[in-house]
């Protein structure tokens, strides 16, 4: 019987809310030593993930778009909304400022080797894992590589 999500998901789920600082957020990741973190709503449902690349690239080096100037008009050559994402980002302090909204989940009884086909595939590291709608464990790289050990 192939193993699944339920037998190698961490069952203790550390979750953030939006409004938490950025501090706390750094804080956690060093503490637990995890990758990445489920965010919540007001009503405790997920609505996203915070990564530890998601805190990197809030220290990144802004990249300012290329504009050229059509009679009275501005035009962006890169996307005008990336560029304010990436501001935002930079300037944000709560998690809500640099989180990834709608995050890659899988149910507890996704196999593994489709769990790591997601992560390779979608290019992600942290899988929350869901029973139904309750939220019940996380996936890192870590435990789908001793679940495959």
């Amino acid at each position: 019987m192939p193993m699944t999500a339920e037998d190698i998901m961490s069952k203790t789920v550390i979750t953030v809310e939006k409004d938490t600082p950025i501090s706390e957020l750094s804080e956690l990741f060093i503490e637990y030593n995890i990758n990445g973190i489920p965010v919540l709503d007001d009503d405790k449902k997920v609505i996203g993930i915070v990564t530890q690349g998601d805190l990197i690239d809030q220290n990144k080096n802004l990249h300012i778009p290329t504009v050229i100037t059509l009679f009275d008009a501005v035009l962006f050559l890169d996307s005008e909304k990336k560029f304010e994402t990436d501001v935002k980002k930079l300037t944000g302090n709560k998690v809500e400022d640099i989180f990834t909204p709608k995050a890659v989940t899988v149910s507890i009884d996704t196999e593994i080797s489709e769990i790591a086909t997601i992560m390779a595939e979608k290019h992600v590291h942290t899988l929350p894992v869901f029973d139904d709608d309750k939220l019940v464990g996380v996936i890192g790289k870590l435990d789908l590589i001793r679940g495959m050990a």
